[in-house]
């Protein structure tokens, strides 16, 4: 999905669920007035996410978690802060992402947040959920999650904000667990060969939060608390590793690519066109360019910069989805499909990538073609509300009432939207065939809804 399209709600799942009818049961009980009061959307882009990939992918390994499975997203909120809430996922805001000086920075970031999961911190979750459970702002949707869970474990997506308690609760560390967790991912830094003068970066640039009250604290000291002994400690491993690991080419080029594409798309065209020019990758800078006049609707001058990009670097998937997406969104259907096409037979995986295809071939009108790109995607990535949008209109302009109300359901029920989702899922449930994949997604989700209506009527 382009940077443009953002996800309603954040949400993960812990590795101990197996199945996508589980994790549709947990997503859907997130209840409305959370979702407007406290979640937080996700940036969805392909090209962002495969560079955090890219810089992520060492310290995954260092970590001994799955690289394939651990995965990086970008949550739409300016403030400095990062955290985890399951298995198989880092969360970064994208304050924290363009704040970060350097990609040594970004990397000791996501190295502790690595190893807050590699060192099994997360099983006090499982208490925090209990904690949190009882704050009025928060109690409805992580009661269900617990029972949901089993009673004792965590085993769901949250939404993502800071201004709960209770959230902040639930996403903090404790001192040891920080102090833990630094010491882990200075050994993760180690073992990929990556300066930790990000550590140390990272931590002087919160030096002196804890004499501010929490509410002027920044939210990463709230959920991470810190201290000058963790800075004296990462100094110290500095001095003792010293600064002599070789700055990595390839981490230099997706640290600018990541933090071009997300200013490109998050500030004025006018401020991206006046800082374009101080780039040092000038396939980035084209591409930052092109962002820029898209949003200007300056077609041509779009193209002419997205096509010099592609001249740098003619087997880049990313800025082909780029291309089709500037297209797309102007209207030039058949350019995209073109450029979508291109961009899906170069990475032929890529959910987003696919997802933005099966979008062109429905504007297309090629709603068969469209629902195969499109049902792939969705087996490779559950998260993406817009993709779930265009499967419902697929499956309805093919006249599969069925399918299109169980999609509908799961896309409400990812909104928190559970009366809604529960109409639609009924509407499945009667139309499909018993016991198939979507009835049985589609009965996940009206059992989810049924249950939180019942909790809603014992708070009366």
């Amino acid at each position: 999905m382009p940077i443009s399209h953002v996800a309603d709600m954040a949400f993960e799942r812990l590795s101990r669920l197996a199945s996508i009818p589980t994790l549709l049961l947990v997503a859907a009980t997130w209840i409305s007035s959370l979702a407007q009061a406290s979640a937080q959307s996700l940036i969805r882009d392909p090209d962002i996410e495969h560079g955090l990939r890219e810089l992520a992918f060492p310290l995954l390994r260092a970590a001994g978690l799955n690289t394939n499975r651990v995965r990086i997203f970008v949550v739409n909120d300016s403030t400095f802060n990062a955290f985890v809430i399951d298995y198989n996922a880092i969360y970064l805001n994208y304050g924290l992402v363009l704040s970060s000086e350097s990609p040594e920075m970004l990397q000791a970031v996501i190295a502790h947040e690595a190893a807050h999961i590699a060192n099994g911190h997360l099983a006090r979750r499982a208490e925090n959920l209990r904690a949190a459970q009882r704050n009025a702002q928060f109690g409805t949707a992580l009661a269900l999650i617990t029972a949901l869970a089993g009673g004792g474990e965590a085993a769901a997506g949250i939404a993502v904000g800071t201004s709960s308690s209770a959230l902040r609760s639930f996403l903090g560390h404790t001192r040891a667990e920080e102090a833990a967790a630094d010491r882990s991912a200075a050994s993760y830094l180690r073992w990929a060969g990556i300066s930790p003068s990000g550590m140390v970066n990272l931590h002087r640039k919160f030096a002196g939060q804890e004499l501010l009250t929490t509410y002027n604290q920044d939210p990463y000291m709230r959920s991470h608390p810190t201290s000058r002994e963790r800075l004296r400690a990462a100094e110290a491993f500095l001095e003792e590793f010293g600064d002599q690991a070789t700055r990595s080419a390839n981490a230099d080029y997706w640290f600018a690519r990541i933090k071009g594409k997300l200013s490109a798309f998050l500030r004025a065209p006018g401020w991206t066109l006046r800082r374009a020019a101080e780039e040092n990758h000038q396939d980035i800078r084209l591409m930052r360019e092109a962002s820029a006049y898209h949003q200007n609707r300056n077609l041509s001058q779009a193209r002419k910069a997205i096509n010099a990009a592609l001249q740098l670097r003619p087997d880049d998937p990313f800025y082909y989805e780029l291309k089709g997406q500037i297209l797309l969104e102007n209207r030039q259907v058949k350019d995209a499909i073109e450029a979508y096409g291109a961009a899906v037979e170069m990475a032929p995986h890529d959910a987003l990538i696919l997802a933005g295809y099966g979008r062109a071939l429905l504007a297309d009108d090629q709603t068969k073609e469209a629902l195969k790109a499109l049902e792939k995607a969705r087996t490779r990535d559950y998260r993406n509300l817009r993709l779930m949008q265009d499967l419902g209109v697929a499956y309805a302009q093919l006249g599969n009432k069925g399918m299109a109300s169980a999609v509908t359901a799961e896309k409400y029920a990812l909104q928190g939207r559970l009366a809604d989702a529960g109409i639609h899922a009924k509407r499945a449930v009667a139309q499909l065939p018993e016991g198939s994949p979507g009835w049985q997604r589609a009965q996940d989700v009206l059992i989810a809804s049924e249950r939180a209506e019942k909790n809603k009527r014992r708070r009366k």
